[in-house]
């Protein structure tokens, strides 16, 4: 593999996974009222779902899109509503978040990774990172596997300053308020992502 096509397909996924969306949203989110430790199964079920999504697509799923155009409009719909969901979870999650609180807590390792199916963006950055990156022939499936493999790489540092950065915003969240706003403000931009998917 030459350096030039690494520091680019490296560069596409700083950008694809660190650039805002709904995963960078919810982690954000969850920092901030969970803490960055807290929020890391989070981030690990977003690059595990991602890595499942790409490898799926490099075996031909990716080919059932082109082939049904109907099934990219549902996902379309379904991503939509399940992101509108979170967003009035989160939005509506209010100011008393406690760390301790057994009855709060972020999103799963599980329930991340399966957001991923859901998630336009996630679709769009696995099927154009196959079909940009990954060689013909015998190569393919080695160019496949360097593919999902620094698109995890990459990703774990991207999303974790998104949840980094939750971190230090909750840290001057000590007011209900201030945390009920916070909570207002990232669930309105979670939704916001929904233009984004249109």
């Amino acid at each position: 593999m030459e350096w030039q096509f690494l520091i680019s397909l490296m560069a596409f996924a700083a950008t694809m996974t660190g650039t805002p969306g709904p995963n960078n949203m919810m982690v954000t989110a969850s920092g901030a009222n969970f803490g960055y430790w807290r929020t890391v199964p989070h981030i690990l079920g977003i690059g595990f779902g991602l890595v499942s999504m790409i490898l799926l697509v490099a075996a031909g799923l990716g080919v059932i899109f082109v082939r049904y155009p109907v099934l990219h409009e549902v996902l379309r719909w379904l991503g939509s509503a399940y992101l509108l969901y979170l967003a009035w979870k989160i939005a509506t999650s209010g100011g008393k978040v406690q760390l301790d609180d057994k009855d709060a807590r972020p999103m799963s390792f599980i329930a991340a990774a399966l957001f991923q199916y859901v998630n336009p963006k996630a679709w769009m950055m696995s099927v154009t990172a196959i079909s940009t990156f990954t060689s013909t022939g015998e190569a393919y499936w080695s160019s496949a596997l360097a593919v999902a493999m620094v698109f995890y790489v990459v990703g774990f540092p991207c999303v974790s300053l998104w949840a980094g950065f939750g971190t230090l915003i909750g840290r001057w969240l000590n007011q209900p308020q201030a945390r009920q706003r916070f909570n207002l403000t990232m669930g309105t931009l979670t939704a916001g992502c929904v233009v984004m998917i249109w």
